[in-house]
């Protein structure tokens, strides 16, 4: 059996890594990066030869603080690190990789000639994920990088779950729209902002008008064809740098920035007057439907929360309703 003494050059040709590269090229596909942390030439080239032509993407590192400024940059998704290095031991590494990667999981691996059973659990103990004394075989170092690849791929699908978990929260199942957690969370963001740079931010209420009697004769598939049609229009019309969303029932929102006092009603206009030209038909009838509008604003040197420019617009939503409705008021 070949090991890797780290004292004894690892030929090309050895029959035991092309063995080992492909089982490593069967795992779930992408490339993973790989990080190398040795203060020997000799034994950083010996694990490049190893790694070498596997799907890796593999940088070194020669001492402890290299290497966290090429994780820093490089972000290995594997750092196979020694534990005798020239200013960090290997277990001072693995505890700061620990608490400086929040984001993503970084798989580590510790090669050693150090197997008493004491320097064992405090390598583990310090952050790393596997332990491997040398003199190790090619087949055991490439089967432990293959360990880690599949603990990688694993976090990431859970990453991916719970980023789409996240979107849920955050949307409107019916029409795709940013529900009201979604809005209000950005809505926060650019109010501090346009306190800080003196720029005006609306926000714009939206309510279906005579919307229950849709529901009452047609049904609720008409009446959410409808919400569907109006979130549809919203989302044409609003700008990357703004947000709509749906805050429940029929009631809908827009989240304008830097439009001027003068310009607002006639955005909200606009939308109304688009809306009212689409066409339903349900149950063998043509429908017109229409909606309200309210529009509360904020301007410099004014520093309200959101709920003070909700409370506006729905002021003006209530103003338009009363005043006959198909119709859009601001505050």
């Amino acid at each position: 059996m070949e090991l890797l003494s780290f004292g004894s050059y690892l030929s090309p040709d050895n029959p035991e890594v092309k063995v080992a590269v492909l089982t490593v090229e069967g795992a779930r596909g992408g490339r993973l990066s790989v990080l190398v942390v040795d203060d020997s030439p000799f034994s950083r080239k010996l694990l490049e030869r190893v790694l070498q032509g596997q799907p890796y993407d593999v940088a070194f590192a020669k001492d402890g603080q290299e290497a966290l400024a090429s994780i820093s940059e490089f972000r290995p998704n594997i750092v196979i690190t020694d534990w005798m290095l020239p200013d960090l031991s290997g277990p001072e590494l693995c505890r700061k990789i620990r608490s400086e990667s929040k984001s993503r999981y970084t798989y580590v691996i510790l090669l050693t000639s150090k197997a008493e059973e004491e320097n064992i659990v405090e390598g583990l103990a310090a952050g790393a994920d596997d332990y491997l004394t040398k003199p190790c075989s090619v087949k055991e170092l490439v089967a432990r990088v293959g360990v880690g690849r599949r603990i990688i791929e694993m976090h990431r699908e859970i990453q991916e779950k719970n980023d789409l978990l996240e979107a849920a929260a955050r949307t409107d199942f019916l029409t795709g729209l940013p529900n009201r957690r979604a809005v209000e969370e950005y809505a926060a963001k650019q109010l501090g902002g346009a306190v800080r740079h003196q720029f005006p931010l609306w926000a714009i209420l939206i309510d279906l008008d005579k919307f229950k009697m849709v529901n009452d004769q047609y049904g609720h598939l008409a009446g959410d064809e409808v919400l569907k049609r109006l979130a549809a229009i919203l989302k044409k019309n609003t700008r990357t740098s703004d947000i709509c969303g749906r805050l429940g029932g029929d009631e809908f929102i827009l989240v304008v920035t830097h439009v001027p006092v003068g310009h607002i009603t006639n955005l909200a206009e606009r939308l109304r007057a688009t809306f009212m030209l689409e066409e339903f038909t349900f149950g063998g009838q043509n429908l017109q439907m229409t909606a309200s509008f309210g529009v509360g604003g904020f301007q410099h040197p004014e520093r309200p929360e959101f709920r003070h420019l909700l409370a506006r617009a729905d002021a003006a939503l209530y103003e338009a309703k009363t005043d006959g409705r198909v119709r859009a008021h601001s505050k």
